[in-house]
C-alpha cells in the first residue's frame, strides 16, 4: 500500500480510509489528521538541520492519547470492523512468529485440499505441536485463492484429519479462528457440510490431547465452531464470536443491512460479552491500536498466552482431559424445567 492516495477502500463491509501507508477505519479519521502531521514534522527534520525531535515526542503522546480515548470507547459495531481490518495478522504470520520449522500438511484424503484452512507441524518453544487456522489472504488475489476464509467440508475435514495425527503422536493442537462463516455455496452442502462441522464438534470433544483455540479476528457460526472446541478458548480483545454476522441479523430482521450496528449491540457478540456468559475462558489484551498496530507484538503476547494454558494442560491424563473438555461444554447455558401438567386433558376441562 506504499504512496497510495487517499481513497476509499471496502473490506468486507466496512469502509476504510488509507492514507499513505497506513490504513484507517471510519471512526479512526481523528488519528489520520496527527499522522499527516508527524509526516510533514519528519519530512522538515529530514531536510534540514531544524531540531524537531521535542515536535515528534509531543505528536506521538498526541497520538497514543487519541488511540487510548478511541479504543476505550468501542462499540460492538467497531470491535467487527477491528476483527475485519485489512491490516490485520492472519494465521499464517502468527504461524511464521511464533513457531519455527513449520511444515504445512495438504488435503483431507478424501476429496481436495481446502485452502481456506491452513495446519501442519511446528516447533513452538521447543515443543512440538498442530497449528491449525482459516487464512483469509493479505491482498485480492489470495483473498479469492483462499475463499476469503470460508472453508468447505474438506477443509474441516482436513482440520480433523490433522487432529487425529496429532492425537496418535501425542502434539497438543492449537487452532487459531477467523473466518466470516463456513462456505455457504451448493456445492458444500452436495459435499456435507454440516456433517463434517458436527464429526469435528463430536471428534474434538473426544481427543485425547491438550487443544487450545484462539479467536483472532472473525469468529462467526459453525465456520468458527468448526475447529473451535477446545480445553482453552481465547479471544483477542477486538474479535467477536457469534452464532450470524451483524449484516446478516440485520437482514433478517429488518430486510436491511443498515440496522448493522444495532444487531451487532443486540448479539452481545464482544470478547467481554463471550467472557461474561462464560463461553470462553479469557480475552487477551491487544496492543494500542488494536493487533495490525503492533503485529509483532500482538504475536509475543498470544505466543505467551499458548504457552502458559499447555503447561498447564499437559499436566491432566487424557481421561481426565476429556471429563473436563466435556463438563466445561455441558454447563454452557441457562435453562428452566417447567412443572408439567398434572392429570388428564379431560380432568382439567371437567374441573375447569
Amino acid at each position: 500500500m506504499q504512496n497510495l492516495p487517499i481513497c476509499l477502500l471496502w473490506t468486507g463491509f466496512s469502509a476504510t480510509i488509507i492514507h499513505g501507508n497506513m490504513v484507517f477505519l471510519d471512526f479512526e479519521k481523528p488519528l489520520e489528521s496527527l499522522f499527516e502531521q508527524l509526516d510533514k514534522i519528519k519530512q522538515v527534520g529530514e531536510q534540514g538541520d531544524l531540531d524537531v525531535a521535542s515536535m515528534i515526542e509531543e505528536l506521538q503522546n498526541k497520538i497514543n492519547a487519541k488511540r487510548k480515548e478511541i479504543y476505550d470507547n468501542l462499540t460492538p459495531w467497531q470491535k467487527v470492523q477491528l476483527s475485519r481490518h485489512p491490516e490485520r495478522p492472519y494465521t499464517l504470520f502468527y504461524i511464521k512468529q511464533m513457531c519455527s520449522d513449520f511444515v504445512e500438511l495438504h488435503g483431507d484424503r478424501c476429496f481436495g485440499d481446502d485452502k481456506a484452512i491452513v495446519g501442519g507441524l511446528a516447533d513452538l518453544d521447543g515443543q512440538t505441536v498442530m497449528v491449525i487456522g482459516q487464512q483469509k489472504g493479505t491482498n485480492t488475489k489470495m483473498r479469492q485463492f483462499r475463499n476469503f476464509g470460508m472453508a468447505n467440508p474438506e477443509g474441516y475435514r482436513k482440520a480433523l484429519r490433522l487432529m487425529k495425527l496429532a492425537e496418535r503422536f501425542g502434539f497438543p493442537v492449537i487452532t487459531l479462528i477467523d473466518t466470516p462463516g463456513a462456505f455457504p455455496g451448493i456445492e458444500a452442502e452436495e459435499r456435507g457440510q454440516a456433517e463434517a462441522i458436527a464429526r469435528n464438534l463430536i471428534e474434538m470433544a473426544q481427543l485425547e490431547v491438550p487443544i487450545v483455540c484462539v479467536i483472532i479476528g472473525e469468529g462467526a457460526s459453525g465456520g468458527a465452531i468448526g475447529i473451535g472446541l477446545g480445553d482453552r478458548v481465547y479471544m483477542l480483545e477486538n474479535t467477536w464470536y457469534s452464532v450470524i454476522s451483524p449484516e446478516s441479523c440485520s437482514s433478517i430482521l429488518w430486510r436491511s443491512w443498515d440496522f448493522k450496528e444495532q444487531a451487532a449491540e443486540a448479539l452481545k457478540l464482544t470478547a467481554d460479552d463471550m467472557l461474561s456468559f462464560g463461553l470462553i475462558d479469557e480475552i487477551i489484551r491487544e496492543p494500542l491500536g488494536g493487533a495490525h498496530s503492533a503485529p509483532e507484538e500482538m504475536a509475543e503476547i498470544l505466543k505467551k498466552q499458548i504457552l502458559k494454558a499447555l503447561a498447564e494442560l499437559r499436566k491432566l491424563k487424557p481421561e481426565k482431559l476429556i471429563q473436563a473438555r466435556i463438563d466445561k461444554y455441558s454447563s454452557m447455558g441457562v435453562y428452566e424445567t417447567l412443572p408439567t401438567a398434572v392429570g388428564t386433558a379431560e380432568e382439567t376441562a371437567a374441573n375447569a
